[in-house]
């Protein structure tokens, strides 16, 4: 299975960087699209929360460039500081995607909850992991339980990004809900935070995928040691 692997894995690694290059031109291109109502996205957040009763959740600025996410921990809405400061369809979109995981989390979203309690095992097995499965690989002959330990643990990190999918999917769904039936954007805003965030939502799906295709890899070798 090396040499098939070795295909899919390029596959996967081409289309992740068409979706990541796709993305990137659409948020370029929906940057350049100004709300018409003229709210940041930090305006757009906060006006969300407010709307769903949500009052313990701050928005604030985070430095850098995608870096936008909710912390359930502290309950804030962390906006990079394009998307907290800039007004166009881009932001709102990004801006109004983060409060739908404040939605999520007010409301006990069953995925978001899975999802969280994964963080630490994930957190964990991500330091360790790379080098329990090269270990397991070059020790398999003598002592394959190590690299069905490593499986294990790339396992749980398989599930954490399959788990992401209806997370991210549904915080988006609120978003565009929010913002179409608020009257937040004209047609052509809408339309553009629509499209933006459905590229970002498959960036998850390809992570996704590459996630499952490693794990039958590794799968697949120690099953061929113990048939050996």
């Amino acid at each position: 299975m090396g040499g098939e692997y070795l295909i899919l894995a390029g596959a996967i690694m081409l289309f992740s960087w068409m979706v990541s290059s796709k993305l990137k031109s659409k948020f370029e291109l929906y940057s350049k699209l100004q709300l018409k109502n003229g709210m940041s996205g930090a305006e757009i957040a906060e006006k969300m929360l407010a709307d769903n009763g949500i009052t313990d959740v701050r928005v604030i600025s985070t430095p850098g460039q995608l870096t936008d996410h909710y912390n359930p921990g502290d309950k804030t809405v962390n906006l990079s500081e394009a998307v907290y400061n800039h007004r166009n369809a881009a932001a709102a979109a990004v801006a109004a995607h983060e409060c739908g995981h404040a939605v999520q989390h007010s409301i006990g979203y069953e995925w978001l909850t899975m999802r969280s309690k994964l963080v630490p095992i994930v957190n964990v097995a991500s330091s360790y992991m790379q080098w329990i499965l090269l270990a397991g690989i070059l020790m398999i002959r003598t002592f394959p339980q190590l690299l069905l330990i490593g499986i294990v643990i790339f396992a749980a990190t398989t599930l954490f990004s399959i788990i992401t999918l209806p997370v991210e999917y549904d915080a988006s769904n609120r978003a565009l809900a929010w913002l179409e039936n608020k009257h937040m954007l004209t047609q052509e805003e809408q339309a553009g935070a629509k499209d933006a965030l459905k590229w970002a939502a498959r960036t998850y799906v390809v992570a996704a995928i590459g996630s499952i295709a490693t794990l039958l890899y590794y799968i697949s070798i120690y099953s061929g040691s113990r048939r050996n």
